[in-house]
């Protein structure tokens, strides 16, 4: 099951994080930029290339200290065809370093059409009988809001296969308590009663690690709110945005860990791919070695969330 595996991959490096790819062409050193354009024209196509080359070596820099990474569809997108090509190779390129790929595209739609984007991102396409992976993330995001008939083709998967779907519950973003802090009748927060929804459907799913792979996105900026969601959905993984740039701290994430201290994963973007920039590495490294900036971002990460869960447990 996808939770073992990300289960195993925490505890294989003693590090609940997850390094996240979104990567605007602004946050790629000019090197790699000139490079790509002068072989491939200033379109698409060289920003793609330009993409991939750095991915690639954030990759090589945190497969051996990070368990997985997070590729945000959008930065991808905005760069046509091209830019889901790149998508597309960053999420091979991953899994043959020996990390895990959470796609974070926030999917959902009525049954078909989600049927349609669970096949796409987690399963299989079937082309007159023959049978191919278009993405094969190993999770996904996923968006509740249009309820089970938008959410059970992705269960379903996950039941299946070795796959995995964090569904939005609390996010990070400040406007967030717009419509998921509203009230309900019987006096919950929407966010409440997403929460128990996703406590049904974590069921479908549960390894014999007792944690489900259907899990939640439960932002690092309301640590209050995840106390009380840590108490609803106790199966599932949090994967946790919002540390670092979004003004998250460690102590803010550490509420959405268990006990055990398991239960979360924590995701940091623009602080570890842009970490070379960074007050704290800008004086050692140059842009050349932004790598080993983002290497050393994530290995400050680590023991930041470590010793903010040793204070706690």
């Amino acid at each position: 099951m996808f939770i073992d595996k990300l289960i195993e991959g925490i505890r294989k490096y003693g590090n609940p994080t997850v390094a996240g790819l979104d990567p605007k062409l602004e946050y790629i050193p000019s090197f790699i930029r000139e490079k790509a354009f002068g072989e491939c024209g200033k379109g698409f196509t060289g920003a793609a290339e330009a993409i991939l080359e750095f991915n690639k070596r954030l990759i090589d820099a945190l497969c051996d200290i990070v368990p997985a990474v997070k590729p945000q569809l959008a930065y991808y997108e905005m760069y046509g065809t091209e830019g889901i090509r790149a998508f597309a190779e960053t999420c091979r390129y991953a899994r043959a370093r020996g990390m895990l790929v959470i796609a974070d595209g926030k999917r959902n739609d009525i049954g078909s059409t989600a049927q349609a984007y669970s096949a796409a991102y987690l399963g299989r396409t079937d082309m007159d009988g023959t049978v191919l992976s278009a993405f094969d993330a190993d999770a996904l995001t996923v968006n509740p809001y249009l309820g089970i008939d938008g959410i059970k083709p992705f269960i379903d998967e996950c039941a299946s296969s070795d796959k995995g779907i964090f569904v939005l519950v609390k996010t990070s973003n400040k406007s967030s308590g717009q419509i998921q802090d509203l009230i309900t009748r019987d006096g919950k927060h929407v966010f409440e009663k997403v929460a128990k929804l996703v406590d049904e459907w974590s069921a479908a799913a549960v390894s014999e690690s007792g944690y489900s792979s259907i899990g939640a996105v439960v932002g690092a900026t309301f640590p209050e709110q995840a106390r009380v969601l840590r108490k609803i959905m106790k199966r599932s993984y949090f994967l946790v945005p919002g540390y670092g740039a979004q003004g998250g701290t460690a102590n803010d994430a550490a509420c959405a860990f268990n006990d055990d201290g398991l239960g979360a994963v924590v995701n940091a973007s623009r602080s570890i791919m842009c970490a070379w920039r960074s007050e704290t590495w800008s004086g050692k490294y140059e842009e050349s070695g932004f790598d080993h900036a983002a290497r050393d971002e994530a290995v400050r990460m680590r023991e930041d969330i470590r010793r903010a869960l040793e204070a706690v447990v």
